[in-house]
């Protein structure tokens, strides 16, 4: 008896029958309307990303590289903060006075910790746009995703040159990580759910708060 898998299954090869056993994506050239190179909407974009941030309840401020040092000792006086999970690669100068870092040393953190610290501090992968996603593949500034999950606050620093438009184009700029088989996290606001009484619940999946800096370059 065939099961619904095997029926999809089934429907999927008779569509490619036709297809020779040879040809590979590349040799069938495909529309790319998506790229965007026109540098003078690069202003736009950026607006764009923080406008559909901010529509998912984040914080989120637009600074100078000059600026991010105050700018990340600012957000963490205002809610108090006083230790912050890192991870061990971050960049030097970010952690302010006052607050204590806590290095995710080989992923020594245990969850037990990682959720009585105040927060997290890290950069991302990219930036999208089109949705507010910020994306993290365990690349330079950004750690596990334990790292990201279990703190109650996570304050991300976005790049302007991270940002992209659409999602097709932060999928292509992540596929070295895709091939490495590095696990991603797309975050879209601060962790959110309802019931099917739509009563909303922050926090069930990820911080409670999400705080985002977007630096220029």
């Amino acid at each position: 008896m065939n099961t619904s898998k095997d029926e999809i299954l089934n429907r999927i090869q008779a569509a490619l029958c036709d297809v020779p056993p040879a040809e590979t994506p590349d040799d069938v050239p495909i529309a790319r309307e998506y790229r965007h190179d026109d540098s003078s909407q690069h202003d736009g974009l950026i607006d764009r990303f923080a406008e559909r941030v901010s529509e998912y309840r984040a914080v989120v401020r637009r600074v100078s590289s000059s600026e991010l040092p105050g700018a990340i000792a600012s957000s963490c006086a205002a809610r108090g903060v006083r230790s912050l999970a890192v991870p061990t690669d971050l960049p030097d100068g970010w952690v302010p006075e006052g607050v204590e870092p806590m290095p995710d040393v080989d992923g020594g953190l245990t969850n037990a910790q990682l959720d009585v610290i105040d927060g997290v501090l890290t950069a991302c992968a990219l930036a999208i746009a089109q949705t507010g996603t910020i994306v993290l593949d365990g690349g330079p500034g950004q750690g596990r995703r334990a790292l990201t999950l279990l703190p109650d606050y996570h304050l991300c620093v976005v790049r302007t040159d991270q940002v992209v438009d659409l999602v097709p184009e932060g999928v292509e700029r992540l596929f070295e990580a895709a091939q490495a088989r590095r696990p991603m996290t797309w975050i879209s606001g601060p962790s959110a759910t309802s019931d099917i009484e739509l009563s909303r619940v922050e926090g069930v999946h990820g911080p409670r708060t999400l705080e985002v800096l977007i630096v220029d370059l």
